[in-house]
Parts: C-alpha cells; structure tokens; sequence
C-alpha cells in the first residue's frame, strides 16, 4: 500500500471519528442522549458482582493517571535506547500529550457533571468526554502502530492488536461499570482520540516519506 492510500484511510477513518464526537457532542449538549446512556449502564451495571467488581477497579486503576504515566515513560525508554527511533519517539510523545489536552480542555468546554446513579467508585471533575477512554485510546492505539512494523509474524501482530483492543474496551467499560462515567464520555473519548490519532500518524507518515526522498535526492 502506498503513502497516498496510507493517507487517504488516515483522512477517513480522521474525518469519521471527528463527526462521531461532533454527534455525541450535540446530542449531549441537548440533553438528547439519556435514555441511550441509562439503557447501558442498566445493563453494565446489571452484571454486578463482588469479583467482577474488583476487577473492573484494577482496569479502571491500570488506566488512571499513575499506570499511564508510568507505561508512558517506560515506553519512551524503550523507543529511544532499544529501538532507536529518534521520530517514532516524537509521534508517540505528541499523541500522548496531544490526547491529554484535548480531553482536558474538551472537559472544561462542556462541564458535564458525572452520572450519579450507583456509584461503585469516586471521581472528581467532569465527565465529558472520558479521560481514562482518550488516553486508553491514544496509548494503545500508538503503540500498535509503533510496534506494528517490528512484529515480523501474523500471530504476533494479532496479538498485539487483541490485546489492545481488549485494554480499550474493557478500560472503557469499566468505567461504566464503576458508575464514574455515561457510555456516551467512552464513546466521546474514543472518537476524539481516534481523530488525533489518525490525523498525528497521517502527518508522521508525510514527513517520513518526505525524508526518504529527500535523502534519495542528496545521494544521487
């Protein structure tokens, strides 16, 4: 697959992503999506038991601040001394942090207040979208796409896209499960990381083949 098709998926599965935030956007802004997040969390919250409980505290801890921060600096470490990739390591830095800020501003931007209808666990500060859904999103998301092209095997980058997939989803659900966020904030989150995400690889993959060909030029 060449770099325009590589970009063109990259503009879509962008432009996708951002018009599913801009929807749940509205349709919270209008107070028009309650009874969508109560039939969920009915349902989430429906299975509730003492071990699955504790369970979803300890995926809902692994995608906390700390856990984050931690495997965000592990992850640099592991970037720049094992696989020595100077601008790897500058996308990956980027998303993070790129995903951060918009979950934080977007929280102030619209001061939704948390649902409090069973809580199972505490949480400070607005709801919307899911902090711990951006982040789960950005961190495992990049990291497959840095991780991709260093997996030589099928079965290897299989595992490595089910395991992540498996840590978004099921960080994402336990928040709903913990009574701490609505669906739509994991969905919200989602989205608008997948739009940073994509749009932060588009560009990286830009500027790669921008200096590919300008060291193509140079040893002519």
């Amino acid at each position: 697959m060449n770099l325009k098709k590589h970009l063109f998926i990259a503009f879509i599965i962008s432009l996708v992503s951002l018009l599913g935030f801009t929807v749940m956007a509205i349709l919270v802004s209008k107070h028009t999506i309650f009874t969508f997040d109560r039939t969920i969390i009915a349902y989430v919250q429906g299975l509730e038991a003492p071990r699955l409980t504790e369970i979803m505290k300890i995926f809902t801890f692994i995608g906390g601040t700390l856990p984050v921060s931690v495997l965000f600096l592990l992850s640099i470490i592991f970037l720049y001394v094992v696989l020595k990739h100077r601008t790897e390591l500058i996308l990956f830095i980027a998303v993070m942090i790129g995903a951060n800020v918009l979950f934080v501003t977007l929280k102030q931007l619209f001061h939704r207040a948390r649902p409090d209808l069973h809580r199972l666990a505490q949480a400070s500060n607005y709801s919307f979208p899911s902090g711990h859904a951006t982040m789960a999103f950005a961190l495992y998301g990049v990291l497959t796409f840095l991780l991709w092209r260093h997996v030589s095997t099928r079965i290897g980058r299989t595992i490595l896209i089910l395991l992540s997939v498996f840590m978004i989803l099921m960080i994402g659900i336990s928040r709903i499960y913990l009574g701490v966020h609505y669906p739509s904030d994991i969905l919200a989150g989602y989205f608008i990381s997948a739009f940073w995400l994509t749009f932060a690889i588009g560009f990286y993959q830009r500027y790669m083949e921008r200096q590919y060909k300008r060291k193509q030029v140079m040893n002519q």
